[in-house]
């Protein structure tokens, strides 16, 4: 446990020096700092994101429902760089007032439809579509169970855990213990869940799977914050099982690379407009 403490001031200020690999994009306001605004292409959907685990959700969904055949599924796969503020223009503002990424416009029935967090918009698809996401009773409830799970979870493992482990400007034993414990909870619960369903929610490949993968499948991959042995990862093989499975479907593999713009070129794709965009890279 550090010595060092803080006490916090009566009023809280906003010290936009405060350090950390994301400070000169945090602030405690919302709305736009700047007039842009978001392309649009030729397709109904209009997706506008970045190769986050949040992003990766949304593209992994489309590029399911095209596997399966469902050529209306087609979409553009925008750019929006939070390094740079893009998620403050004003274009982007108008599709998340949130400014997270992802955002969708669905025009499907003729007028924009705005479709923002990532949950919702894999709800919205499935529900469009009629697929990933059972109809009724038990299997659509224990689908839902898993994707409000990971809406919940997911902040604990990035904002808390990951950015005390590898993005805080200094380390600190209390807050990086505290938030490991709750992680490998989690790996737990999920774990235990795999250990006797094929699935997260049960026999079907849902939409509970392709939000939790993006997060929970990298960290069982050792892909995420580098903290794979730090974390013992290896010893959820369930989990692991589920990961390496999910990681071999062509929509996954696809999913992945859209509005990805770090590492080997043959591992990114900043847009995405058709299939012919995957050429060479999966």
């Amino acid at each position: 446990m550090s010595n060092d403490t803080y006490t916090p001031p009566k009023i809280w200020t906003w010290d936009k020096a405060s350090g950390g690999k994301f400070a000169n994009i945090n602030r405690p306001i919302s709305g736009s700092t700047h007039e842009q605004e978001l392309p649009k292409g030729e397709h109904k959907f209009q997706l506008y994101s970045l190769a986050t685990p949040n992003g990766v959700k949304a593209t992994i969904m489309f590029e399911e429902l095209l596997e399966l055949g469902i050529s209306e599924a087609e979409y553009d796969a925008w750019l929006i760089n939070i390094s740079e503020g893009d998620q403050f223009g004003s274009g982007f503002v108008s599709a998340n007032p949130n400014s997270k990424i992802p955002a969708l416009f669905d025009y499907t029935s003729g007028t924009a439809v705005r479709v923002f967090e990532s949950g919702s918009i894999l709800m919205h698809l499935a529900e469009k579509f009629g697929q990933f996401l059972p109809t009724s009773g038990p299997p659509r409830t224990e689908t839902i169970n898993w994707l409000m799970w990971q809406m919940g979870s997911a902040p604990f493992l990035g904002g808390g855990f990951g950015h005390f482990y590898a993005y805080a400007p200094e380390k600190y034993e209390y807050p990086i213990n505290r938030y490991a414990m709750e992680v490998k909870r989690q790996l737990d619960v999920l774990d235990k869940q795999l250990a006797n369903n094929e699935f997260i929610a049960g026999d079907h490949y849902s939409i509970a799977d392709m939000a939790i993968w993006p997060w929970y499948g990298l960290m069982a991959q050792s892909k995420l914050y580098e903290a794979g042995e730090f974390l013992q990862v290896q010893e959820y093989t369930h989990l692991k099982r589920w990961t390496d499975q999910l990681a071999a479907r062509p929509g996954v593999k696809r999913g992945k690379l859209v509005n990805k713009i770090w590492g080997d070129d043959e591992f990114q794709l900043k847009e995405r407009h058709s299939a012919k965009d995957f050429e060479g890279k999966v």
